[in-house]
């Protein structure tokens, strides 16, 4: 891959990367409620969904979503539903100090299970790799299309990884803010209404 193709390929995904969308601001929160280690490590769970999304489109199963207005529909309704729930928590979570570390392993699981599955529930995601990712393929390249692919991938999930950990540090940051009952439970409400207006505009995607 020449450098030319990367001089374009990283800025602009990066972008991508960094844009406010649900998984980014569920990073936020969870470094704020549970420390800059936990919330990049949750992480892994947006990667693994993330990875296997590059696979579909790699494999040109994506046309499959794109195409189907039915399988699409199904896939935000669902991704939806599963943002309303996760603000329901927040709105609804307690404020007291955090869980013993004995209970440290099976909150990760927790954390990580919801970076998976925000993520996942996501269509328009695949449809980005679909759509972004090929742009930066070069048909006459002695590199094979599928290795092209593999690399471009690779280097998405990086970036994705930079994205976490820079909206993880910042949650960190803001935790010291929010130490006080009252801030904390301030900070989780408006945590919720950010992921419940994530899940409508969600709803209101198309496939386009």
């Amino acid at each position: 891959m020449d450098l030319a193709t990367l001089a374009l390929f990283i800025p602009a995904c990066f972008a991508l990367n960094m844009s406010p969308g649900p998984n980014n601001l569920l990073s936020l929160n969870n470094a704020s409620s549970h420390g800059l280690r936990n919330a990049c490590l949750a992480g892994i769970g947006r990667l693994i969904a993330f990875a296997g999304m590059i696979a579909l489109a790699a494999m040109g199963l994506a046309v499959v979503l794109h195409t189907s207005e039915m399988l699409f529909t199904g896939v935000k309704v669902l991704g939806a539903a599963y943002l309303f729930y996760i603000a329901w928590q927040l709105w609804r979570a307690p404020v007291e100090q955090a869980a013993p570390a004995t209970a440290q392993q099976a909150r990760l699981f927790r954390l990580a299970r919801q970076e998976f599955w925000v993520a996942a529930g996501n269509p328009k995601a695949i449809l980005i790799f679909t759509a972004f990712l090929p742009q930066f393929i070069k048909l006459g390249s002695p590199i094979p299309v599928s290795e092209q692919f593999a690399w471009l991938g690779g280097m998405f999930l990086l970036l994705e990884w930079l994205a976490i950990a820079i909206y993880s540090w910042v949650g960190a940051y803001l935790r010291r803010w929010f130490n006080e009952p009252r801030q904390r439970r301030m900070f989780n409400r408006t945590s919720a209404v950010l992921l419940s207006c994530a899940g409508l505009g969600l709803l209101a995607a198309r496939r386009g």
